[in-house]
């Protein structure tokens, strides 16, 4: 449900009204009833509330939402404010669905916005959900995923300074990315698709005219690697006509040096069709969410939209295992 003092709770019943979404999948809210039932009444909305232990107990008829009711934060939790409460009660909804994912009890997770400085408060001291995630799966090896209708960015950093970033990447992080995009498109459903890697100073270093050679340290020797076993990888291209070229067709996926590199294209194209997707995630555990924050300054003012949420719910069951799908759901 995300942080129950922002849009989360607001947007997950503005996108459970579509019909469109239940002729999908099974989609059951991991959160607060309360809170969501104190939404519906602020929304003015006429839902039901189906309060369940396990997944398969759910109705998952438009009009009714299933939910698992952590019960963590007061009904009166006020809208817009940093909350220690609810910066825990969002850690334990992932932890929560995350456990369900492992046991293959749902097929994926999809996640609303939390807020990192309330996760702190909470005592959770993670950058954000990818990070999250990945901990809670036991992964080392993972990467952030924007997706938007013409282009498609993976992360070699996401949340660490612009220095700090440059300095953690290596040929085998540039390697490994590239293998994971290369995997998780491919069971996507492309056939040997094209990816390209930004280069990290402006046009990709020009030869060791800008920079300290840090395209040669730290890109191509990953990107040959992966060029080695048959990956379509080229790079590093100047990130100032990459994400160009990708949004016309030139490529299914680009590779990113850094978070505003990746972030920046992405949401120019709007925010309400940017979905986040983590990739790499131990037992090919699928989890998306919307590109974009809990928005504290809208939230109780029923300005928010679903955009995003339902794009995310709609890339979750793209990206689902279909291996157990008929008796799992998609946890909304």
């Amino acid at each position: 449900m995300g942080d129950a003092a922002g849009i989360g709770p607001e947007i997950i019943l503005k996108a459970l009204q579509s019909a469109k979404v239940y002729q999908l999948a099974q989609p059951l809210v991991i959160g607060d009833a309360k809170i969501l039932k104190r939404e519906a009444h602020h929304l003015g909305v006429l839902l039901k509330f189906n309060v369940i232990e396990d997944p398969k107990d759910g109705i998952f008829e438009n009009g009714t939402v299933d939910v698992i009711d952590l019960d963590l934060v007061p009904e009166n939790l006020p809208y817009g404010e940093i909350s220690a409460e609810a910066g825990h009660a969002a850690f334990k909804c992932i932890e929560k669905a995350v456990s369900l994912a492992l046991e293959q009890r749902i097929n994926g997770i999809c996640t609303a916005p939390l807020n990192k400085e309330a996760l702190h408060k909470g005592g959770h001291l993670y950058p954000g959900h990818t990070e999250i995630l990945a901990d809670l799966t036991q992964t080392e090896d993972f990467s952030m995923m924007l997706s938007a209708p013409k282009l498609k960015v993976v992360h070699l950093t996401t949340h660490v300074g612009l220095l700090d970033a440059i300095h953690s990447i290596t040929p085998e992080r540039t390697y490994k990315v590239i293998q994971l995009a290369n995997e998780t498109l491919t069971r996507a459903g492309y056939h040997k698709p094209k990816i390209a890697v930004c280069g990290i100073n402006p046009h990709a270093g020009e030869n060791g005219l800008f920079g300290n050679g840090e395209e040669e340290e730290k890109l191509i020797p990953g990107i040959e690697k992966a060029q080695a076993e048959g990956i379509d990888a080229s790079g590093p291209h100047p990130a100032d006509t990459l994400f160009y070229r990708a949004v016309r067709g030139d490529f299914d996926i680009v590779v990113a040096c850094y978070h505003d590199q990746g972030h920046g294209p992405i949401k120019a194209l709007g925010l309400e069709a940017g979905v986040n997707i983590t990739i790499g995630l131990r037992n090919g555990v699928i989890r998306t969410s919307v590109d974009h924050g809990t928005a504290f300054d809208i939230a109780g003012k029923n300005k928010a939209d679903a955009g995003s949420l339902l794009e995310a719910l709609f890339m979750a069951v793209d990206l689902a295992p279909k291996q157990y799908s008929e008796g799992g759901v998609v946890d909304a």
